[in-house]
Formats: structure tokens, sequence, C-alpha cells
């Protein structure tokens, strides 16, 4: 079986557009070779790069990041389980807190929204005088600071 993949067949098998195929080697995150016609072929090992590409991006991951972690992983053979293990283990932090953030969200929008009332005592959007300034960028009250007084 030819293990050189076109960059239509990795885009339809990957899910991802072959533009982005493109950018992603542009950025070093991905290799091709060119065949004798000049058209990219990918090893097939590169699917799984493709796959954590997708999944480290919908976990919060930059490109930036992404090129990182990839980095890590062995350039003279394809990666094993273990492998992979490893460059994932480091996120189990990130993915809790990510949750917990969405939970906080989910909680005030059920609360805000569901009560209807918009209570300018408890509500996390409202910030008066702009004091949540005072404690940094952001939505401030959103991210768990405490209402001033």
């Amino acid at each position: 079986m030819n293990t050189m993949l076109t960059i239509n067949h990795v885009s339809r098998r990957s899910g991802v557009a072959a533009s982005a195929l493109r950018y992603y080697e542009e950025r070093g995150l991905i290799a091709s070779q060119r065949a004798a016609s000049g058209h990219r072929r990918y090893h097939r090992a590169a699917l799984r790069r493709i796959a954590f590409i997708v999944f480290a991006q919908r976990v919060g991951l930059s490109l930036e990041e992404i090129g990182r972690e990839l980095a890590k992983l062995p350039e003279d053979r394809v990666p094993s389980r273990q492998d992979w293990s490893k460059l994932s283990a480091g996120w189990m932090e990130r993915i809790d807190r990510r949750i917990a953030e969405l939970e906080r969200l989910k909680d005030g929008l059920t609360g805000c929204i569901g009560c209807g009332c918009l209570s300018l005592n408890r509500c996390k959007l409202v910030n008066p005088h702009d004091s949540a300034a005072n404690a940094g960028p952001g939505p401030r009250y959103w991210l768990g600071d405490e209402k001033a007084p």
C-alpha cells in the first residue's frame, strides 16, 4: 500500500480544508514531499499530526503552542502511543480550568437570563463607573473577581 497521500485525500480523511493543510505546512506543523508533478504528498502519519492540531485547537491552544508541542515529538520515527500520551498529559490542568470557566459562564447566564430581572446587585455584567478596571483587563466579574462594595 502506498503510504503517500494526496492533499485531497488528506483533506477528506482529516476533515481539514486543503487551504488549512497548506497553512499548517507553511507554519511547520506538518510536512509534505513534492511528487514529480509538483503536487504535495503526505505520509500517512501526517493524519495523526493533523488530528492532534484539530484537537489541540479545540482545547484552546494557539498554533504557536501547538508547534511547540509538536516539536517535542521524535523526528526520527513515527510517534508512539507513549509519545502522544506524554504530550497530552500536561493538558489536564488546562482542560480543567476551561471546564470550570465554561461552568461559571453557564451558571451566570442561566441565573441572569433565567430570572430576567438583571439584578444590579448580583449581575456579573453590571460594572458601574468601570470599577472592575482596577482589577485588570477583561470581564473581571466573569473571571471570578469579587465586586467592589
